[in-house]
């Protein structure tokens, strides 16, 4: 059975407990790593700087603690393996779904493709 790292356990400590609550259920079946959890400021302004974001602090769910979203990615990561990352995002959302969840994948955000992004819609 899979298990999360101390970095992807201290990342998700940070997200909100419905976050926490769906990422240790998916961990038990699905080998996956968390990549961020929360975002101070700098980190959030040097994401939109990279690319990796575009939504300037506070306005993301990442600049909230507990923060309202995480990025996780299947395990080991590859960034080009589109059907793989599609395939895990299938599986965290169907999970969500069977825990009564509600989240959004940002697979799915019109006009900015973030693959890793899953975020709690309160």
């Amino acid at each position: 059975m899979p298990t999360f790292g101390t970095q992807s356990k201290e990342r998700l400590s940070q997200a909100h407990s419905d976050l926490q609550r769906l990422f240790n259920e998916v961990i038990k079946t699905y080998d996956c790593t968390i990549l961020c959890g929360y975002r101070g400021k700098d980190e959030q302004e040097a994401a939109v700087r990279d690319g990796t974001s575009r939504v300037h602090f506070p306005n993301s769910k990442h600049n909230h603690l507990p923060s309202l979203a995480v990025d996780v990615g299947p395990y080991p990561i590859d960034w080009n393996d589109k059907k793989r990352w599609y395939y895990f995002a299938g599986y965290v959302m169907g999970t969500a779904e069977r825990m009564g969840i509600n989240i959004r994948w940002g697979g799915h955000f019109k006009n900015f493709e973030d693959c890793p992004h899953f975020e709690l819609l309160v």
